[in-house]
């Protein structure tokens, strides 16, 4: 197997150096703010089996950059909204760190949920659909 010239955990760490985190009771806290858009980016099986944050917006990972782009046929109307601050999340903040770093690069502001999905389930924060 050929090595990798950066690693995964790589890439996660050199992402969060230059990203806004929210740690888990500050995201709790947010809930049901008019002003924040919470982004869940998990697979939509993870939702279904896991459940989700109420009210919040899924865009799988793999199309959220086609998603926040207005130039894109994929743009989705909830990421052009003036104003908002969104908080991306994952289950474990890996997928969300790197893709608030890649919004970032695009020009999208955005912060993410430090330690994921399963952080906020641990510290009981509200979950939906399961």
């Amino acid at each position: 197997m050929q090595k990798l010239a950066v690693n995964a955990a790589t890439l996660v760490a050199t992402a969060r150096a230059r990203i806004t985190e929210i740690e888990t009771q500050e995201a709790i806290a947010l809930l049901g703010d008019p002003d924040v858009v919470i982004v869940d980016i998990r697979d939509p099986r993870e939702r279904e089996r896991t459940g989700f944050i109420p009210g919040s917006v899924h865009a799988p990972r793999g199309m959220v950059e086609f998603w926040v782009d207005p130039e894109s046929p994929y743009f989705k109307p909830v990421f052009g909204q003036a104003g908002k601050r969104f908080v991306f999340h994952c289950a474990s903040g890996w997928r969300s760190a790197l893709t608030v770093a890649t919004l970032q690069d695009m020009g999208f502001e955005a912060a993410h949920l430090r330690e994921g999905f399963s952080a906020w389930v641990a510290a009981g924060g509200p979950v939906e659909g399961v």
